[in-house]
């Protein structure tokens, strides 16, 4: 991994928290994630299972985890299983983790070579009552593709019916919600990345660059500072594609007199970051670019504001929307008799606002955290509004990444990376 090591008290406190959530005389299994295939012999770049290396610090394929905190035998109450490290898989893949790593890594002291697993779950199976299977509940899953994870849970299922079965996903849903001050770090590590990237495209973009330009600066910064890359695929949207909320392409030239919607973070020892800027090609704002600017910016401030500790987040949305519909009054794209007469489902604000302000962050881009719950502190969340004009061209999109504190406002993540119209200017004219 390109990243420095983790401090596995993080894994290790991680764990006692599931631990104590589990029922008694239970057990709970975690895969890695598979290498997916693209044709040949050519595999897509390896992702973790987000869950198994929030336990473990587990960042290699073909791993597996099983916690049993009552069982009888000690040494079997933490376990990892991995991938047999020898001579020739050094030479051609680079070695795996050997007994003393995984241990130095996750703080697990038993370690199994995968090929022992079935005999020694039949032992643990024996003793156990429940188990813990794990899915992926995320409320924006889509998930087609059956995961190593399936694969097991079906075999174990099959192999164990007269188990009781549990679900680990609520559990995990509401620990990796609030994060450890060792996750804030590397969160904040990953942000820190993302703003050498914006502004060395600060420097970079004048009229006539093309978008994937850009991408390629991001790019070069984040590996050039042990990221992986982009947390995500990144947004690079020149004049009316901004208007497209999940455009990707990143194919077209950036003209003189348009603004640029970048939508781009860096992911740091698979934690993300998430940011959004819009910045003028030309590097001044016209007058109406930056009335519009400047109203994303005061809804995305007193929206930061309502991010407290008790906050629901449908109430939250609720209030942002009335901060957005003062504001596109104030810009005459709205007006009295149009919010007079709004749809209750779609209000007027939507037809220039129509996607949500804030999602959690962390391992997971969107990541876990159930949304009907109160917001708590620690948490952390993107504040992310935008209006959007096709009429007129072009789209602004305003984004950080926020911790929710026990007093007071968040704690800005992106705090130094520019956001106000006169600072990008005065840096893209210097």
């Amino acid at each position: 991994m390109k990243y420095h090591l983790i401090n596995n008290k993080l894994f290790i406190k991680n764990r006692n928290n599931f631990t104590a959530k589990m029922k008694p005389n239970s057990l709970a299994v975690f895969n890695s994630n598979d290498i997916y295939p693209i044709g040949a012999d050519s595999t897509m770049p390896f992702q973790q299972n987000r869950d198994l290396f929030y336990l473990s610090g587990v960042d290699q394929e073909e791993s597996i985890l099983v916690i049993f905190p009552d069982c009888p035998k000690e040494k079997h109450r933490e376990i990892l299983f991995l991938k047999e490290t020898n001579d020739h898989i050094a030479v051609w893949e680079g070695e795996k983790l050997t007994k003393e790593a995984a241990l130095l890594t996750s703080g697990i002291k038993t370690v199994y070579w995968l090929q022992d697993f079935e005999k020694i779950m039949h032992e643990l199976m024996s003793q156990a009552d429940t188990v813990y299977i794990n899915t992926n509940e995320h409320y924006r899953a889509n998930v087609e593709t059956e995961t190593r994870e399936d694969r097991f849970n079906k075999w174990l299922k099959a192999k164990y019916p007269a188990h009781s079965v549990a679900k680990s996903n609520p559990i995990l849903q509401r620990l990796r919600s609030v994060k450890d001050q060792i996750e804030l770090d590397l969160l904040q590590q990953a942000c820190d990345i993302t703003e050498k990237g914006f502004r060395r495209v600060l420097g970079f973009v004048k009229p006539n660059v093309w978008e994937y330009e850009i991408e390629a600066e991001f790019m070069h910064e984040f590996l050039r500072n042990r990221s992986k890359g982009f947390a995500y695929t990144p947004i690079i949207a020149s004049g009316n594609n901004a208007n497209v909320l999940h455009y990707i392409e990143n194919n077209q030239q950036c003209k003189a007199g348009d603004l640029i919607l970048i939508d781009a973070g860096a992911e740091y020892a698979n934690y993300s970051s998430d940011m959004s800027r819009t910045i003028p090609v030309s590097g001044t704002f016209t007058k109406r670019q930056k009335e519009v600017y400047n109203a994303v910016n005061r809804v995305k401030n007193e929206a930061t504001k309502l991010l407290v500790p008790g906050t629901i987040w449908a109430d939250y949305h609720v209030e942002v929307g009335k901060l957005m519909t003062s504001e596109l009054i104030g810009l005459k794209l709205l007006d009295k008799a149009d919010v007079k007469n709004e749809n209750p489902d779609w209000p007027a604000y939507k037809k220039y606002f129509m996607h949500g302000t804030s999602h959690h962050m962390g391992l997971d881009t969107h990541d876990y955290g159930i949304l009907t719950e109160p917001m708590q502190e620690n948490m952390v969340f993107t504040v992310e509004p935008g209006i959007y004009i096709p009429d007129e061209g072009f789209g602004i999109r305003l984004e950080d990444d926020v911790v929710i504190q026990k007093n007071g406002e968040p704690f800005n993540l992106m705090r130094n990376i520019p956001i106000e119209a006169e600072e990008i200017e005065e840096i893209m004219n210097s």
